[in-house]
Protein backbone atom coordinates (compact mmCIF):
# COMPACT_ATOMS: atom_id res chain seq x y z
CA UNK A 1 0.00 0.00 0.00
CA UNK A 2 1.31 3.43 -0.88
CA UNK A 3 1.77 5.50 2.09
CA UNK A 4 0.11 8.85 2.20
CA UNK A 5 2.01 11.86 1.38
CA UNK A 6 2.36 14.40 4.10
CA UNK A 7 1.46 17.84 2.99
CA UNK A 8 3.19 20.74 3.00
CA UNK A 9 2.65 22.86 5.85
CA UNK A 10 2.93 26.82 5.14
CA UNK A 11 3.08 29.93 6.98
CA UNK A 12 1.92 33.45 6.44
CA UNK A 13 4.65 35.80 6.36
CA UNK A 14 3.39 37.36 9.33
CA UNK A 15 3.66 34.05 11.10
CA UNK A 16 7.10 33.56 9.59
CA UNK A 17 7.80 37.15 11.38
CA UNK A 18 7.04 35.99 14.59
CA UNK A 19 8.26 32.25 14.65
CA UNK A 20 11.75 33.66 13.49
CA UNK A 21 12.22 37.08 15.09
CA UNK A 22 13.06 37.80 11.51
CA UNK A 23 10.97 41.87 10.25
CA UNK A 24 8.66 41.37 7.13
CA UNK A 25 10.93 44.04 5.30
CA UNK A 26 14.05 41.49 6.27
CA UNK A 27 12.23 38.55 4.52
CA UNK A 28 11.65 40.53 1.48
CA UNK A 29 14.97 42.32 1.01
CA UNK A 30 16.59 38.88 1.47
CA UNK A 31 14.13 37.26 -1.22
CA UNK A 32 14.91 39.78 -3.66
CA UNK A 33 18.86 39.96 -2.87
CA UNK A 34 19.73 36.34 -1.73
CA UNK A 35 16.73 34.48 -3.63
CA UNK A 36 16.23 33.41 -0.22
CA UNK A 37 13.76 32.66 1.02
CA UNK A 38 11.99 31.76 -1.95
CA UNK A 39 8.05 32.03 -0.69
CA UNK A 40 4.72 30.72 -3.11
CA UNK A 41 1.37 33.15 -3.00
CA UNK A 42 -1.79 32.07 -1.87
CA UNK A 43 -5.10 32.63 -3.60
CA UNK A 44 -5.21 36.30 -2.74
CA UNK A 45 -1.19 36.84 -3.82
CA UNK A 46 0.02 37.06 -0.47
CA UNK A 47 3.50 35.02 0.34
CA UNK A 48 3.05 32.15 2.33
CA UNK A 49 6.52 29.85 3.32
CA UNK A 50 7.34 26.18 3.04
CA UNK A 51 7.93 25.38 6.88
CA UNK A 52 10.95 24.02 6.02
CA UNK A 53 12.14 27.28 4.55
CA UNK A 54 10.89 28.64 7.98
CA UNK A 55 13.50 26.03 9.89
CA UNK A 56 16.25 27.55 7.81
CA UNK A 57 15.78 30.86 8.26
CA UNK A 58 15.25 29.94 12.47
CA UNK A 59 19.08 28.81 12.27
CA UNK A 60 20.23 31.72 9.68
CA UNK A 61 19.03 33.94 12.95
CA UNK A 62 20.59 32.34 15.49
CA UNK A 63 23.93 32.59 13.88
CA UNK A 64 23.11 36.55 13.12
CA UNK A 65 22.66 36.44 16.54
CA UNK A 66 25.80 35.43 17.11
CA UNK A 67 27.01 38.08 15.50
CA UNK A 68 27.90 36.37 11.56
CA UNK A 69 26.76 38.31 8.48
CA UNK A 70 23.72 36.71 6.45
CA UNK A 71 25.59 38.00 3.26
CA UNK A 72 28.21 34.93 4.93
CA UNK A 73 25.92 32.37 5.92
CA UNK A 74 22.91 32.55 3.44
CA UNK A 75 25.17 30.35 0.59
CA UNK A 76 25.75 27.44 3.22
CA UNK A 77 23.78 24.27 3.05
CA UNK A 78 21.24 23.10 5.75
CA UNK A 79 24.17 21.03 6.63
CA UNK A 80 26.69 23.53 7.16
CA UNK A 81 24.41 25.99 9.02
CA UNK A 82 24.11 22.98 11.92
CA UNK A 83 27.66 22.68 11.85
CA UNK A 84 28.44 25.94 12.26
CA UNK A 85 25.51 26.29 14.81
CA UNK A 86 27.15 23.55 16.79
CA UNK A 87 30.31 24.60 16.68
CA UNK A 88 29.61 28.45 18.09
CA UNK A 89 27.50 26.55 20.69
CA UNK A 90 30.64 24.77 21.88
CA UNK A 91 32.64 27.47 22.84
CA UNK A 92 33.31 27.10 26.28
CA UNK A 93 32.26 29.55 28.64
CA UNK A 94 34.57 31.28 30.60
CA UNK A 95 32.02 32.01 33.88
CA UNK A 96 33.29 30.64 37.22
CA UNK A 97 32.01 27.29 37.81
CA UNK A 98 29.31 28.41 40.63
CA UNK A 99 28.06 31.51 38.15
CA UNK A 100 27.55 28.40 35.65
CA UNK A 101 25.72 26.29 38.01
CA UNK A 102 23.76 29.22 38.79
CA UNK A 103 23.06 29.50 34.80
CA UNK A 104 22.42 25.70 34.36
CA UNK A 105 19.86 25.81 36.86
CA UNK A 106 18.04 28.33 35.80
CA UNK A 107 17.97 27.02 31.77
CA UNK A 108 16.80 23.81 33.42
CA UNK A 109 13.56 25.72 34.39
CA UNK A 110 13.40 26.71 31.26
CA UNK A 111 13.69 23.44 29.52
CA UNK A 112 11.14 21.94 32.04
CA UNK A 113 8.46 24.77 31.11
CA UNK A 114 8.54 25.74 34.94
CA UNK A 115 7.41 29.45 34.43
CA UNK A 116 6.04 29.61 37.79
CA UNK A 117 9.69 28.72 39.55
CA UNK A 118 12.11 30.58 36.99
CA UNK A 119 9.76 33.76 37.80
CA UNK A 120 10.69 32.94 41.70
CA UNK A 121 13.63 31.83 41.51
CA UNK A 122 14.60 35.17 39.37
CA UNK A 123 12.74 37.26 41.78
CA UNK A 124 14.99 35.66 45.07
CA UNK A 125 18.35 36.52 43.00
CA UNK A 126 17.67 40.15 42.29
CA UNK A 127 16.78 40.75 46.52
CA UNK A 128 19.82 38.76 47.21
CA UNK A 129 22.78 40.03 44.30
CA UNK A 130 20.96 43.44 44.26
CA UNK A 131 19.65 44.39 41.04
CA UNK A 132 23.08 46.02 39.67
CA UNK A 133 25.01 42.51 40.27
CA UNK A 134 21.44 40.98 39.08
CA UNK A 135 22.11 42.59 35.90
CA UNK A 136 26.03 42.51 35.09
CA UNK A 137 26.48 39.12 36.48
CA UNK A 138 23.54 36.62 36.49
CA UNK A 139 20.96 38.21 33.64
CA UNK A 140 23.48 38.94 30.85
CA UNK A 141 25.39 36.25 30.91
CA UNK A 142 22.16 33.79 31.28
CA UNK A 143 20.36 35.56 28.54
CA UNK A 144 23.75 34.76 26.12
CA UNK A 145 23.63 31.09 27.53
CA UNK A 146 20.14 31.27 26.13
CA UNK A 147 21.04 32.50 22.79
CA UNK A 148 23.81 29.91 22.79
CA UNK A 149 21.02 27.21 23.48
CA UNK A 150 18.73 28.23 20.95
CA UNK A 151 21.61 28.42 18.18
CA UNK A 152 22.44 24.74 18.68
CA UNK A 153 18.60 24.10 18.39
CA UNK A 154 17.99 23.06 22.27
CA UNK A 155 15.61 25.65 23.14
CA UNK A 156 12.41 25.81 20.92
CA UNK A 157 11.02 29.39 20.17
CA UNK A 158 8.77 29.26 22.47
CA UNK A 159 10.99 28.24 25.45
CA UNK A 160 13.01 30.93 24.57
CA UNK A 161 9.80 33.23 24.31
CA UNK A 162 8.79 31.89 27.85
CA UNK A 163 12.41 32.96 29.23
CA UNK A 164 11.99 36.53 27.99
CA UNK A 165 9.00 37.21 29.09
CA UNK A 166 9.96 36.04 32.39
CA UNK A 167 13.17 37.68 32.38
CA UNK A 168 11.91 40.98 31.27
CA UNK A 169 8.49 40.56 34.30
CA UNK A 170 11.18 40.54 36.94
CA UNK A 171 13.52 43.45 35.64
CA UNK A 172 10.24 45.51 35.51
CA UNK A 173 8.85 44.53 39.07
CA UNK A 174 12.83 45.55 40.02
CA UNK A 175 13.13 48.73 38.03
CA UNK A 176 9.36 50.04 39.37
CA UNK A 177 10.29 50.08 42.57
CA UNK A 178 13.33 52.51 42.54
CA UNK A 179 12.40 56.13 42.91
CA UNK A 180 12.44 58.43 39.93
CA UNK A 181 15.85 60.14 40.05
CA UNK A 182 15.96 63.90 40.28
CA UNK A 183 19.22 64.25 40.08
CA UNK A 184 19.39 63.99 36.54
CA UNK A 185 19.41 63.48 33.38
CA UNK A 186 16.88 62.54 32.29
CA UNK A 187 16.74 59.60 29.88
CA UNK A 188 14.85 58.31 26.87
CA UNK A 189 14.97 54.59 25.95
CA UNK A 190 13.80 52.74 22.93
CA UNK A 191 14.62 50.74 19.71
CA UNK A 192 14.37 52.04 16.14
CA UNK A 193 11.17 50.57 13.70
CA UNK A 194 12.58 46.84 13.05
CA UNK A 195 14.56 46.12 16.00
CA UNK A 196 12.07 44.11 18.33
CA UNK A 197 14.82 43.24 21.36
CA UNK A 198 14.36 44.87 24.22
CA UNK A 199 16.03 42.90 27.05
CA UNK A 200 19.13 44.90 26.67
CA UNK A 201 17.31 48.08 26.48
CA UNK A 202 15.38 47.07 29.87
CA UNK A 203 18.69 45.96 31.45
CA UNK A 204 20.22 49.66 30.80
CA UNK A 205 17.48 50.99 32.52
CA UNK A 206 17.95 49.15 35.36
CA UNK A 207 21.22 50.42 35.17
CA UNK A 208 20.58 53.97 34.66
CA UNK A 209 17.34 53.84 37.10
CA UNK A 210 20.48 52.77 40.33
CA UNK A 211 22.12 55.78 39.32
CA UNK A 212 19.72 57.90 40.00
CA UNK A 213 18.71 58.70 36.34
CA UNK A 214 15.06 59.55 35.33
CA UNK A 215 14.08 56.85 33.22
CA UNK A 216 11.77 57.67 30.56
CA UNK A 217 10.99 54.14 28.08
CA UNK A 218 8.55 53.70 25.00
CA UNK A 219 9.58 50.31 24.28
CA UNK A 220 10.93 48.84 21.04
CA UNK A 221 10.46 49.98 17.45
CA UNK A 222 9.35 53.41 17.80
CA UNK A 223 9.60 56.06 14.98
CA UNK A 224 12.24 58.37 14.91
CA UNK A 225 10.20 61.15 14.24
CA UNK A 226 8.36 60.44 17.41
CA UNK A 227 11.30 59.61 19.33
CA UNK A 228 12.41 63.31 19.28
CA UNK A 229 8.77 64.54 19.07
CA UNK A 230 9.18 62.89 22.83
CA UNK A 231 12.36 63.74 23.69
CA UNK A 232 10.93 67.82 23.39
CA UNK A 233 7.85 66.69 25.22
CA UNK A 234 9.65 65.71 27.94
CA UNK A 235 12.39 67.27 28.32
CA UNK A 236 14.68 64.82 27.47
CA UNK A 237 18.60 65.26 28.18
CA UNK A 238 19.77 61.78 26.95
CA UNK A 239 18.30 60.02 24.15
CA UNK A 240 19.56 55.96 24.59
CA UNK A 241 18.73 53.41 21.33
CA UNK A 242 19.56 50.04 21.34
CA UNK A 243 20.64 47.34 18.72
CA UNK A 244 21.23 43.62 18.72
CA UNK A 245 23.39 42.14 16.62
CA UNK A 246 21.53 41.61 13.36
CA UNK A 247 20.94 45.55 13.18
CA UNK A 248 21.14 46.38 9.42
CA UNK A 249 24.51 48.59 9.72
CA UNK A 250 23.20 51.19 6.97
CA UNK A 251 19.90 51.32 8.49
CA UNK A 252 21.78 52.14 12.44
CA UNK A 253 23.94 54.87 10.90
CA UNK A 254 21.09 56.34 8.84
CA UNK A 255 18.63 56.38 11.65
CA UNK A 256 21.31 57.58 14.10
CA UNK A 257 21.65 60.22 11.77
CA UNK A 258 18.56 61.42 11.18
CA UNK A 259 17.30 61.12 15.10
CA UNK A 260 20.54 63.63 15.39
CA UNK A 261 19.01 66.11 13.01
CA UNK A 262 15.79 65.93 14.44
CA UNK A 263 17.32 66.30 18.56
CA UNK A 264 18.01 69.76 19.56
CA UNK A 265 21.79 70.31 20.28
CA UNK A 266 21.96 70.13 23.57
CA UNK A 267 20.33 66.38 23.98
CA UNK A 268 23.12 63.69 23.86
CA UNK A 269 22.62 60.11 21.71
CA UNK A 270 24.08 57.15 23.15
CA UNK A 271 23.53 53.91 21.07
CA UNK A 272 24.55 50.67 22.50
CA UNK A 273 24.07 46.79 22.24
CA UNK A 274 25.82 44.07 20.38
CA UNK A 275 25.92 45.10 17.06
CA UNK A 276 29.01 44.42 15.61
CA UNK A 277 28.93 47.91 13.61
CA UNK A 278 27.94 50.00 16.47
CA UNK A 279 31.54 51.09 17.27
CA UNK A 280 33.41 51.04 13.83
CA UNK A 281 30.23 53.17 12.20
CA UNK A 282 28.40 55.71 14.42
CA UNK A 283 27.66 58.81 13.17
CA UNK A 284 29.21 62.36 14.43
CA UNK A 285 27.68 63.47 17.77
CA UNK A 286 26.41 59.77 18.60
CA UNK A 287 28.10 58.47 22.28
CA UNK A 288 28.94 54.78 21.75
CA UNK A 289 28.66 52.54 25.45
CA UNK A 290 29.18 48.78 24.12
CA UNK A 291 29.64 47.33 28.24
CA UNK A 292 27.70 48.64 31.12
CA UNK A 293 31.01 49.99 32.23
CA UNK A 294 31.34 52.58 29.15
CA UNK A 295 27.46 53.34 29.98
CA UNK A 296 28.40 54.79 33.75
CA UNK A 297 31.44 56.46 32.15
CA UNK A 298 28.99 58.30 29.91
CA UNK A 299 26.97 58.87 32.51
CA UNK A 300 29.79 59.91 34.86
CA UNK A 301 31.27 62.54 32.08
CA UNK A 302 27.48 64.02 31.62
CA UNK A 303 27.04 64.83 35.23
CA UNK A 304 30.87 66.52 35.20
CA UNK A 305 29.65 68.42 31.99
CA UNK A 306 26.60 69.53 34.09
CA UNK A 307 27.51 70.20 37.53
CA UNK A 308 26.72 72.89 39.20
Amino acid sequence: MDQAVKPTVYLSIAAVERDTGLSKDTLRVWERRYGFPAPQRDQFGERIYPVEQVERLRAIRRLMDAGHRPGKIMPLSDSQLRALGDRLAAVCSTRPREARAEIDDLLGLVRRHDVDELRRDLGQRVLRLGLARFVTELAAPLIARVGESWARGQLEVFEEHLFTESMQIVLRQAIGVIPQGVNGPRVLLTTFPGEAHGMGLLMVEAILALEGCHCISLGVQTPILDIALASESQDIDVVVVSFSENAGPSAMVDGLTLLRQRLSPHREVWAGGRCPALSRRAPDGVRVAVEFEALLRLLAEWREAHAG
